[in-house]
């Protein structure tokens, strides 16, 4: 099988290509400075040449905050990059997977949201987000869309390296406690699209490391596996405003990936000691 990935600078798009490899697929992964997704003709020229069986779509702009502002680059990121994508996957034949986020819905109640959820996007990233998912319907027939949340892996930035470069200098954090999600290791991520891609039941997931916290918590995790001794003020979202707006509630129902036969992805405890374990055999090497 050859699989493309897009966005195999970032945290997911690297361990995809690598659990691919792992699985003796012929994998392709570009990052932008291969690949402008935003310019038509290449994209059809580079992937009709390559002609991939499979293209997981993982680049985006992911810049949260940022994206307020600098709009015009995020919209052709992530609706135009995404239409250029989708257009030339059906133009030769390809499955799709589409990486989304929990940023598409408004962050409102306790309940966890479901597939079925209305989306109502808050935020201009998860606007572009949900808008590349429908671009994406209206241009193939067959197509997997899978949410994701909290994503930490180990190729570039994210909340564990955060948390554990502010322990080298601090003894004390402030987090906030009022949003709640999931944490997703991209090595179990990876996997489960991979999974997927093998099968033909297409449709939209929701996909995270079981279980739920709180920012807050989730730090407090990170600092008692690691062994630092680091105090963890809780805040609320009030006291640390952003340029964005975040969702307090990122509580996604993972009920469809067990419907459809696909194995959940283990606790998001389990998967940060399997992180840090990953983090200091790399130091090693």
């Amino acid at each position: 099988m050859r699989v493309l990935v897009t966005g195999y600078s970032g945290q997911l798009g690297y361990d995809v290509v690598k659990e691919g490899k792992s699985r003796n697929y012929d994998m392709y992964g570009t990052s932008s400075s291969d690949l402008d997704i935003t310019d038509k003709q290449k994209v059809h020229t580079y992937v009709e040449t390559l002609n991939p069986t499979v293209i997981i779509h993982c680049a985006a702009y992911t810049a949260v905050d940022q994206a307020e502002d600098d709009q015009e680059m995020c919209y052709n990121v992530n609706v135009i990059g995404t239409k250029n994508i989708a257009q030339v996957a059906k133009k030769i034949g390809a499955k799709l997977v589409y990486i989304s986020t929990d940023y598409v819905f408004d962050g409102q109640g306790t309940e966890p949201f479901t597939e079925m959820s209305v989306p109502q996007p808050v935020g201009y990233y998860g606007k572009t987000k949900l808008e590349g998912e429908q671009v994406l319907q209206l241009i193939l027939d067959a197509w997997f869309i899978v949410r994701v949340s909290w994503v930490f892996g180990i190729n570039g930035h994210n909340f564990i390296k955060t948390m554990l470069r502010l322990s080298e200098t601090h003894d004390t954090v402030n987090v906030v406690h009022d949003q709640m999600g999931s944490p997703t290791y991209t090595a179990d991520l990876s996997r489960l699209i991979l999974d997927m891609i093998e099968t033909e039941n297409y449709g939209l997931y929701h996909a995270s490391n079981e279980g739920v916290c709180s920012w807050s918590e989730f730090a407090e995790e990170i600092f008692k596996q690691a062994g630092k001794q680091v105090i963890v003020n809780s805040i609320t979202t009030e006291e640390y405003p952003t340029r964005a707006i975040r969702p307090k509630n990122s509580k996604m129902s993972k009920q469809k990936l067990r419907e459809c036969g696909f194995n959940v992805l283990p606790s998001w405890q389990d998967a940060v000691g399997r992180y840090l374990a990953e983090l200091k055999q790399e130091v090693e090497v």
